[in-house]
């Protein structure tokens, strides 16, 4: 079984998305995510996951699919 060690994320400045993207280490990432975006956070989305998994997450546009009905 595959270590899920991986965070999604999404930087928000002023309460609007500016990135998405996956990290293994949130507090690093939002460190360098500062010369781009000051002043943005990192909101974790759901759990700690997969690489695999998150990479999926991330080329469908860090977006949940929903199902129709």
């Amino acid at each position: 079984m595959a270590e899920r060690d991986t965070h999604k994320y999404h930087l928000k400045q002023g309460g609007k998305v500016v990135h998405r993207g996956i990290t293994n280490d949130l507090s690093r990432r939002e460190q360098e995510h500062q010369s781009v975006y000051p002043g943005s956070k990192i909101k974790q989305v759901g759990r700690r996951t997969t690489k695999d998994a998150a990479l999926k997450w991330e080329r469908t546009g860090g977006k949940r699919r929903y199902k129709k009905n």
